[in-house]
């Protein structure tokens, strides 16, 4: 296809520059269609070209997941953006794939309401968040994307607009193809609008911070918490791997440990939200703050671009043993961070590694995790790592999960190789 037909079909294209490129592998055009109908027509010609395509947010993930296998057009939905409708007495807000979480947020905040949900990438695209239903510490109460999600719109690989929830037009063996769309990295269909349930603001949000020093510790405080009735909106955890001061008695031994941070969010009125946190003060200690002082990893990966982020997700109550598990794995401590509330933390391992030893230290924590019901996934790495590795480790389902791809994208057209299994 050339450029002048690209353009023809979705609006505005370019060709791709050095910046257009998903987990290194590049791209030849950037399209950036205004209209729905538009990417469709985009979609089908791409298909009937046999040409691949990655829909593209603010582009903050695009080195997430597995390379592609190849990238012909990359879809920029920036113009597919906006507020299209908002109930507020339903607390229902339909918007545009493209619009920035943030833009929304501010949007909804003058009538009292949002979108709880905060994700680490700090310029997330609506479409972005749901394409790898990327989550925040508010998920502790609310959950993930798929949780929140009502209804979406999305075009198919062959150029069909469809729509699941409300109105539904097709469901592949009884699914619900909203969720199916959340977490499957663009690889069945270009999301371009979605709608949301809402929740009212907070009149107060008061944080409860807490010196840890080993991931026992945390468990404890964590199980204390839970048990409380207190309803904590969020309960984080941020373990560096610096090693500064040694283990007080109290708190089981005399060795060196990790010099963290217990971070708990309540939310609610101004009288009952403070009131939360104090009785969860004198339950485990720390320091009640206004909300507005939460410490600067909060929400926050504690991996940079240079470096191997990992995802581990287990039951809450074995998320010491993953924790231990990964640094017996690597040698030493690593830096952990994330929800100690619901068993979901991400890590961070140099990019300087050699392939061979992060490959062994991912083998050796899904060892721990698979016995105790949990998963390690690679989220990002270095370019000269990605292929080397397994990013994904054993995935239950993954037949079902062919099988889905084959139904919604048989000409493998949208994000060839970016999910699971090269799916």
């Amino acid at each position: 296809m050339s450029l002048d037909v690209l353009g023809e079909a979705a609006g505005m294209a370019r060709k791709a520059g050095p910046a257009d490129a998903v987990g290194g592998c590049p791209a030849r055009f950037v399209a950036a269609p205004g209209r729905v109908d538009q990417l469709a027509v985009l979609l089908g010609r791409c298909a009937g070209e046999g040409l691949t395509v990655v829909a593209r947010g603010d582009g903050s993930k695009l080195d997430w997941g597995g390379r592609p296998a190849g990238v012909d057009v990359i879809v920029d939905t920036a113009k597919l953006a906006g507020v299209h409708a908002h109930s507020t007495g339903d607390l229902v807000v339909t918007v545009g794939a493209g619009t920035p979480l943030h833009a929304l947020q501010a949007a909804l905040a003058p009538s009292g309401q949002r979108l709880a949900l905060d994700p680490g990438s700090v310029e997330a695209t609506v479409g972005g968040m749901l394409a790898t239903n990327e989550a925040g510490p508010l998920a502790h109460t609310y959950g993930a994307p798929r949780d929140l999600l009502i209804g979406v719109q999305f075009v198919r690989a062959d150029g069909t607009v469809a729509r699941s929830g409300g109105k539904v037009v097709k469901n592949v063996a009884g699914y619900d193809v909203g969720k199916l769309l959340c977490g499957s990295y663009g690889t069945l269909g270009v999301i371009t609008e979605a709608t949301f349930r809402l929740h009212p603001l907070p009149i107060e949000r008061v944080m409860l911070i807490r010196s840890v020093y080993t991931p026992s510790e945390v468990d404890g405080l964590v199980t204390a918490l839970l048990g409380s009735g207190l309803a904590p909106t969020a309960v984080e955890v941020d373990l560096p791997s610096s090693v500064d001061r040694p283990v007080p008695r109290q708190h089981g031994g005399n060795g060196p440990a990790l010099s963290g941070t217990l971070a708990v969010l309540f939310e609610g009125s101004a009288v009952g939200a403070r009131a939360r946190a104090q009785a969860a003060a004198g339950l485990i200690g720390g320091v009640v703050v206004p909300g507005d002082d939460a410490p600067d990893w909060w929400g926050r990966y504690p991996f940079g671009l240079d470096d191997v982020g990992l995802r581990l997700s287990v039951p809450v109550a074995n998320l010491p043993a993953a924790i231990y598990a990964l640094g017996d794995a690597a040698g030493g401590p690593v830096p952990v961070r994330g929800a100690a509330g619901i068993g979901v933390v991400h890590a961070a391992l140099p990019g300087d590694l050699p392939a061979a030893r992060v490959a062994n230290i991912l083998d050796a924590v899904r060892r721990v995790l698979l016995a105790r019901g949990g998963s390690c996934e690679v989220l990002c790495a270095p370019e000269h790592l990605r292929g080397e590795l397994d990013l994904w480790g054993p995935v239950p389902g993954i037949e079902l999960m062919r099988e889905i791809k084959e139904r919604f994208d048989p000409r493998r057209t949208l994000s060839p190789g970016r999910f699971v299994g090269g799916i």
